[in-house]
């Protein structure tokens, strides 16, 4: 049984999470006397952090570097954090941390609000955990080719395999700007304020419209890139809204499928709160 009250989120670095705004606006709206801050932690210190805490404690969200770890220690996972081999949102009880990664279907629920709710050719910047959620999600949205594009062609080898195991084709070209393909979207999962110079401009000739997980130093040089080809470019604040939303239901009602009473009112209340963040 949940009976705790305390949240937070971890990472590291960590100043610049929204969760706590997020999250703020989701309890209250449920009328939820909820307590969620955040922590910085590092990798080699989570295990025992986590072991640390007593019975007040409820959840943890993990950003990176700690989605990894969270997934290895626990006890259950959902599909997409097995598939992902990562965790965003752990859900603590007795019986040990249960692990969830909303990430996946929050950036599916951002690309139908940007108009993208089927694509069908999807090309992803970058070969980390949040690529690798993202491939999961475009597969599961309906994309049946996928283009992974890394410095290193090396890195993204782990995606293909997964893409074979979801049914997708998989390719890993470098990233440069050599003989791009048209797509139905374009999903960066590069470091904040990566500049590709000429590539990104080639890249957005053919990129159909870009999201972009980074939330802060806005707009990134690929969003500028994607302006100056007259296309559309989304920051991540829509996935982020829609993944803490999911992580809400894991925390309230153990199911991130379980929507909430007057979910649509709770949606409103984190909107306002990330727009006026």
């Amino acid at each position: 049984m949940l009976t705790g009250h305390r949240l937070e989120v971890w990472g590291d670095p960590i100043a610049h999470s929204r969760s706590p705004r997020l999250h703020a606006a989701a309890y209250a709206e449920l009328g939820l006397d909820w307590q969620y801050g955040r922590r910085q932690v590092a990798e080699t210190s989570f295990v025992p952090t986590v072991e640390g805490l007593d019975a007040a404690w409820r959840g943890l969200s993990l950003t990176m570097p700690l989605k990894h770890a969270a997934a290895r220690h626990a006890v259950t996972l959902d599909d997409d954090a097995r598939r992902t081999g990562a965790v965003n949102t752990l859900l603590l009880g007795e019986d040990g941390p249960r692990g969830f990664n909303t990430d996946v279907a929050g950036l599916a629920r951002a690309l139908v609000d940007y108009g993208v709710a089927a694509p069908r050719r999807v090309r992803i910047l970058g070969a980390g955990a949040t690529a690798t959620s993202a491939l999961v999600s475009a597969a599961g949205s309906g994309a049946r080719e996928i283009e992974v594009r890394a410095r290193r062609p090396e890195a993204a080898e782990p995606l293909r395999a997964l893409g074979e195991d979801l049914g997708v084709a998989v390719t890993t070209p470098v990233l440069d700007a050599s003989a791009p393909e048209p797509v139905d979207v374009t999903i960066a999962t590069l470091p904040g304020g990566t500049d590709l110079g000429p590539i990104a401009d080639a890249l957005a000739s053919v990129g159909g419209p870009l999201v972009d997980v980074v939330y802060g130093g806005w707009p990134t040089p690929l969003a500028q890139a994607w302006r100056r080809a007259g296309r559309d470019a989304h920051d991540g604040r829509g996935m982020l809204l829609h993944q803490a939303l999911l992580q809400v239901r894991v925390f309230v009602g153990g199911d991130p499928a379980l929507p909430l009473d007057r979910e649509d009112a709770v949606l409103a209340a984190m909107r306002a709160a990330l727009v006026g963040d």
